[in-house]
């Protein structure tokens, strides 16, 4: 779905639908989700009822989109802060996204460019523990860095394991 012009020279759609211009431009200024839209229309002290009237107006006319949402944020999480697939899953669902969007969300990430991130900071955080002598405490320290980015448990290990046996093989 694409996202709707929201604003025509004169207002337009303020007029139209009664969505007042804080509230549009908050929601043109980057992608939200009904839980940051309700919670902005709260503390421009809306009641409940206005709120949830707002909120419909928004997705009827294209400007607020969890779907759309999940989709930015699950992309530009793992593109701009490397996180993984369980962390942003678990951001999502703390913003009441539906199961069915944070799916569509995390389908924005592309399996093998998420293997080479797994691998570029599994690289990093080895790099950066050369001092570390201890092959146990340096594999610890990278596990928990990578499952705190949100990486897979299995995947993790399988990937140390990996490391770990080519540099016993050398």
């Amino acid at each position: 779905m694409e996202r709707v012009q929201h604003l025509d020279n004169d207002g337009k759609l303020i007029k139209e639908t009664g969505i007042g211009p804080a509230i549009l431009h908050y929601c043109q200024y980057q992608e939200r989700c009904h839980k940051e839209v309700k919670n902005k229309l709260f503390e421009l002290g809306c009641r409940q009822e206005e709120a949830e009237e707002h909120i419909s107006r928004l997705i009827e006319y294209g400007v607020l989109n969890e779907e759309r949402f999940a989709k930015a944020y699950a992309g530009g999480k793992f593109r701009i802060s490397h996180w993984g697939r369980e962390k942003i899953k678990q951001q999502l669902k703390f913003r009441q996204i539906s199961a069915y969007c944070i799916k569509k969300g995390l389908e924005e990430i592309d399996p093998e460019d998420y293997g080479k991130m797994l691998e570029k900071l599994t690289h990093k955080k080895i790099t950066e523990l050369k001092s570390e002598h201890n092959q146990y405490i340096k594999s610890n320290k990278v596990y928990r860095y990578l499952v705190q980015k949100g990486y897979e448990r299995d995947m993790v290990l399988d990937i140390i394991d990996s490391l770990v046996k080519n540099n016993t093989d050398k």
